[in-house]
């Protein structure tokens, strides 16, 4: 019988270095099937809560941020995306034409909505959300603080629309991601992506799909023998 392990993902949808360790914890949860068998869970963490409505140009965000020029922004943001390439999850634009503007979008919606899909369905089905998501963020450079394309989505993945547009009329799951979030700082949760194992042990950052496997099987042989 394989060890088990249940992690739960603390990131971002408009994290890039989310997507990247995401693509990586996947690869290595799926080469230890047999050996460790692993239950993911997304946990709410928004890099910028106070967003408007109407989102904020990426490359301007960064500069200001980080007192960088707009070339500079672009510089680092191409080598991400080779990085993303390299994983097998693009980061750049993948529709075609003219490549729009990578906005930054308020993801409150977003994760009320990731939330709620664990409630209805298996986690799987949460990844593929979470998943489905971020490629239209990255990939297709969809305005995800919309709920109308967040139920696009969450119907094109299987969901219920009806029951999706509930959900995110639901002030108590709204107040729930804050809590979440209030519950990770209090922990110490103030970076992403951030892995917790077995509600105890912590992997922060995007590593290597090696790397991922290593401790994954080093942590569920320490928590066989607990």
């Amino acid at each position: 019988m394989a060890d088990e392990l249940t992690v739960d993902i603390w990131s971002d949808l408009v994290c890039p270095w989310c997507a990247i360790g995401l693509a990586q914890f996947v690869k290595a949860v799926d080469s230890l099937k047999g050996e460790v068998d692993v239950s993911i869970r997304f946990m709410p963490f928004e890099l910028n809560p106070d967003m408007p409505a109407e989102g904020h140009n990426q490359v301007d965000l960064l500069a200001r941020a980080y007192n960088k020029t707009p070339a500079d922004v672009l510089e680092m943001r191409r080598t991400v995306e080779a990085t993303g390439d390299d994983v097998g999850f693009p980061l750049s634009w993948q529709g075609e034409g003219e490549e729009p503007v990578l906005m930054v979008w308020n993801t409150h919606k977003a994760h009320m909505l990731l939330r709620w899909a664990l409630t209805v369905a298996e986690p799987e089905a949460q990844l593929r959300l979470k998943q489905a998501f971020m490629r239209a963020y990255f990939q297709q450079r969809r305005e995800i603080s919309s709920s109308d394309v967040l139920l696009d989505i969450a119907e094109g993945e299987g969901f219920e629309r009806d029951a999706a547009a509930a959900a995110l009329a639901d002030e108590a799951l709204s107040a729930a991601i804050h809590h979440d979030e209030q519950m990770a700082r209090q922990n110490n949760i103030n970076s992403v992506p951030t892995f917790v194992v077995a509600g105890k042990y912590i992997l922060q950052g995007a590593a290597k799909r090696e790397e991922y496997s290593a401790a994954l099987v080093k942590l569920a042989s320490m928590e066989a023998m607990a």
